[in-house]
């Protein structure tokens, strides 16, 4: 992994889950890592319902467009995080992959997005927690 991990998040129509997992690591982990999202059939817009759960918590999506999958996104990141919705990513050697399985906020208020969101939080912050104490030298006391 490179001193500058690249995560990669997919969903169906990259307008819910995978737009939150993205706002939430760009959030915590600042410069520190690059983020990407995307869907293999991504919808017009993000779910107005996300937006505003965002928002609530002090992170603004509103200029965010939900993005197609490329092979070209999953080659270039190191990880790559499917969003329990059965998304097919093209599979290369040395990448890492993870299945979170999450709730579809499609078509749900705000209210049943609060806990996706939240949950999803606590998952990056563990994300971070490893692909920090990936690229972080070995010390000798």
């Amino acid at each position: 992994m490179s001193e500058k991990p690249s995560v990669l998040f997919v969903c169906v129509h990259n307008a819910g889950r995978s737009q939150m997992a993205a706002a939430w690591l760009s959030h915590l982990a600042g410069d520190r890592v690059e983020v990407r999202s995307a869907g293999s059939a991504p919808a017009d817009s993000v779910n107005p319902a996300v937006v505003e759960a965002m928002h609530e918590v002090g992170i603004d999506i509103t200029s965010q467009t939900p993005k197609i999958l490329t092979v070209d996104a999953v080659q270039a990141s190191d990880v790559c995080i499917t969003m329990g919705c059965g998304d097919v990513c093209p599979v290369f050697p040395g990448k890492r992959y993870l299945d979170w399985k999450l709730e579809d906020p499609a078509g749900q208020g705000v209210a049943a997005v609060r806990p996706i969101r939240d949950r999803i939080k606590v998952l990056i912050e563990g994300l971070i927690e490893g692909l920090i104490a990936e690229i972080a030298p070995e010390t000798s006391a």
